[in-house]
């Protein structure tokens, strides 16, 4: 009776601990789930604004270093009396890193951020440039109102198109009725302007655009492939 006292005794002990680690267990498996799911990603992902880490602000400014070096060429054709030219010269360098930065980093203000950058080291050189930013705004608002964010690669296409043709217009209206010239440099900006042509300005208008566009369709094509090959990481 004893022996059998004592197995009973062992059994309940048995039965209890295995009851005790089933409801441990159950527990964990419990507070995991709630560990993860704050952390988990379609809340965070549906959201439109997202934060900004350092690595995102960084290989913005490197993008930003790499279409200024690229754009060298500004200092040469800058004093060129031809309306767009600079935009000409400049069309595939302004478009093909900045889609770059908008395909790697894919948050809004992406593309404002590199305006950003551009504007101040640009203003030095011509301070009407500082308009940059703003059309580094028209243009991912437009993006963002098309795409309603970056998750499609054509979004960054469309951006990095608008970016640099944007600054048409706003130099334009600047030259146009803000800048004052002297007599000798009247001619010099009314060649600029090729007032007597309008066509002339549409057509450079044109060109741009159909430049930034070959330009962004490059950077998208490049990104993907560094992204093939595991350099361009999210």
């Amino acid at each position: 009776m004893d022996e059998q006292k004592k197995l009973n005794e062992i059994d309940e002990a048995a039965s209890a601990l295995i009851e005790n680690s089933e409801s441990v267990s159950g527990n964990t498996d419990v507070r995991s789930k709630e560990r993860v799911s704050p952390a988990a990603t379609p809340e965070k992902e549906g959201k439109f604004f997202k934060k900004y880490k350092i690595k995102d602000i960084v290989f913005l400014a490197i993008m930003t270093a790499c279409t200024l070096t690229t754009g060298a060429v500004m200092p040469l054709v800058i004093n060129v009396p031809v309306f767009g030219i600079v935009q000409l010269c400049l069309g595939l360098q302004f478009s093909i890193f900045p889609v770059i930065g908008m395909m790697k980093v894919r948050k809004p203000g992406s593309l404002f951020l590199q305006s950003i950058f551009i504007a101040v080291f640009l203003v030095w050189m011509f301070p009407p440039m500082a308009m940059i930013c703003l059309c580094g705004l028209v243009a991912e608002g437009i993006a963002m109102l098309i795409f309603r964010g970056y998750k499609n690669d054509w979004a960054c296409v469309v951006g990095g198109t608008l970016y640099l043709p944007m600054t048409l217009p706003f130099l334009f209206v600047y030259y146009k009725f803000f800048h004052t010239v002297t007599d000798e440099g009247q001619n010099a900006l009314e060649a600029f302007l090729s007032g007597a042509n309008p066509w002339f300005v549409v057509g450079i208008s044109c060109a741009v655009v159909a430049i930034c566009f070959v330009g962004s369709v490059i950077g998208m094509v490049v990104s993907r492939e560094l992204k093939k090959a595991g350099v361009l990481k999210k």
